[in-house]
């Protein structure tokens, strides 16, 4: 029995408990409504979620290199990034797989002896810290540029209202 054999059956399982423990990190007045609201369109947040890992669990299966799990990476962080979370909580829901699956094949893993394969895929799902990383940076500088800017326009508002701008003609 190969450990990628029992993961691939166990896929829907690890998911949804991995899922569980994802929106566990909200307030719990918001983990209810992530983990009820099915719909897409009323729960944005939820769907991106469950989309992202679904995408990344999959990618992760395939051995798949850094650009492809990159932008099911971004379209979690990203949300993550504006929210209330430390940027440790903001790509810590990548661990909780970790323990997911040990919780989840324990079992099997003691006594079909895939340590091995459980060390290979914890080192993957390292990588992925790692790649994560890097995505909330990116995220964050892009919230900071947004802010500047808006500061900058607010000034130059300003300074137009107080008639402090004056054009520069060209000879």
């Amino acid at each position: 029995m190969e450990l990628k054999s029992l993961l691939t059956e166990k896929r829907a399982a690890i998911l949804r408990k991995w899922f569980d423990l994802i929106v566990d990190t909200y307030p719990s007045d918001t983990s209810s409504f992530l983990k009820k609201q099915k719909n897409q369109f009323a729960n944005p947040v939820g769907h991106t979620i469950s989309e992202g890992i679904e995408e990344l669990f999959d990618e992760l299966l395939e051995e798949a290199g850094s650009g492809k799990v990159s932008p099911f990476l971004d379209n979690i962080i990203r949300v993550r990034a504006i929210q209330d979370f430390t940027p440790s909580e903001a790509i810590g829901f990548i661990f909780l797989l970790k323990k997911v699956i040990r919780e989840s094949l324990q079992r099997e893993i003691r006594e079909y002896q895939m340590y091995d394969d459980l060390l290979r895929l914890e080192s993957r799902i390292d990588d992925l810290v790692r790649v994560s990383f890097d995505v909330y940076m990116k995220c964050r500088e892009q919230v900071y540029d947004l802010k500047a800017n808006e500061v900058k326009k607010m000034t130059f508002r300003l300074l137009q209202r107080a008639n402090l701008v004056k054009e520069i003609q060209e000879d």
